[in-house]
């Protein structure tokens, strides 16, 4: 089969990805690096082109003749329409909507068969693209004014600092993303972090601080009085969250490594967990991890949340908060946990959230605060 510049690229994408262990975005950042001659154009073609396959790979190989390859699935790409066997009843329905079968099974013992199905179509869709304002520098009003010139934005409807590009842009050569006006965050997990309200003189702990996600979301909510500590046990993370709490011009932060940990036991209003996940919840962003689910790596990490918890509680004060956050939709990694780490610790639930994805909207968050 003789294939365009476009296709080539496509299928070498498609056989060095299936030999490595990265995520597929990763992957695509070192790829175009080292083939410097796909322009901007040609990107983004062959990336519409690959998500394709990979959201809808389960489905397409049912589709072809065997043995599938690479090269079938690019050749037959064009005339592939998922949605047109949606309502084909000779084909399985985890099949239809191109989702392994056990992760399929595990969505429609959460919720339900119709739910289940509702959820893959919108995970196989692409996600949006939304920022919030960084209030420490300027309000949503007046960030929405500066980009509406430049690009085609809405305001997020839920989350009171977001707003939603219609098409994708380059967010880290703009102007007002390098003076901080704004960092890239889902609108869900705007709303999650808006649930972090310290009084003045307060003490915070971001124990998963990643790179400081969250800590940018209430930076504004702070005090010359409230201190934040960022704690993870990568220390490469930190390095970029110390990045990007300067350019957001926030100042009242400690990055806190491990072995620093012991001084701050019990002295923490606010403890933090944005635990490590699924990601069910924002799988659209990442289609790849759906074809490496299994149903014994769930459990390893409902394990480590519940280890994570019993070593975080330790740095909460008496009368103190905890914020537990996933982005998953499974029960198991959420309401089941919070069930438990009540009963064992004797918290109180003082408020729940929840979101499923949605079309062109937001993506699936659960959080909760305890209080002990």
């Amino acid at each position: 089969m003789s294939l365009s510049f476009r296709k080539h690229h496509l299928l070498s994408i498609l056989n060095e990805f299936s030999l490595k262990n990265i995520p597929l975005d990763l992957f695509l950042k070192n790829y175009f690096k080292k083939n410097k001659s796909v322009g901007s154009k040609d990107r983004k073609d062959i990336c519409e082109n690959l998500y394709k396959i990979i959201r809808w790979k389960g489905l397409l190989d049912f589709l072809l003749e065997k043995p599938i390859t690479n090269e079938k699935r690019i050749e037959n790409l064009d005339v592939f329409e998922p949605l047109n066997h949606l309502e084909d009843k000779n084909i399985e329905p985890h099949i239809r909507v191109s989702f392994p079968k056990d992760y399929f099974e595990k969505l429609k013992n959460d919720f339900s068969l119709e739910k289940a199905i509702e959820f893959c179509l919108i995970s196989n869709d692409t996600a949006p693209t939304t920022i919030r304002a960084n209030l420490l520098k300027i309000n949503r009003d007046d960030l929405y004014n500066l980009l509406k010139v430049k690009y085609e934005v809405e305001k997020c409807k839920k989350s009171p600092y977001g707003i939603k590009f219609n098409k994708k842009i380059n967010f880290f050569d703009s102007v007002e993303f390098k003076n901080g006006l704004f960092e890239i965050q889902d609108e869900a997990s705007q709303l999650v972090a808006d649930l972090i309200n310290p009084s003045p003189k307060d003490h915070i702990l971001d124990y998963c601080a990643g790179s400081g996600g969250k800590t940018l979301s209430f930076a504004h909510k702070l005090t010359d009085s409230n201190q934040i500590y960022l704690h993870d046990k990568r220390d490469y993370v930190l390095i970029e969250a110390k990045k990007r709490l300067k350019r957001a011009a926030v100042k009242n932060f400690q990055i806190k490594p491990t072995l620093e940990l012991n001084k701050i036991n019990q002295k923490m209003d606010w403890l933090i967990l944005d635990v490590p996940c699924s990601g069910s919840g924002t799988i659209r962003r990442n289609p790849d991890l759906k074809w490496k689910f299994n149903l014994n790596e769930l459990q390893k990490l409902t394990d480590l949340q519940k280890e994570i918890f019993d070593k975080g509680i330790n740095f909460l004060k008496k009368n103190g908060k905890i914020l537990y956050i996933t982005c998953s939709i499974f029960i198991d990694e959420n309401q089941n946990q919070i069930d438990y780490f009540v009963k064992k610790y004797n918290l109180k639930i003082e408020k729940t959230f929840s979101s499923f994805p949605e079309k062109g909207l937001h993506d699936g968050f659960f959080a909760a605060v305890l209080s002990n």
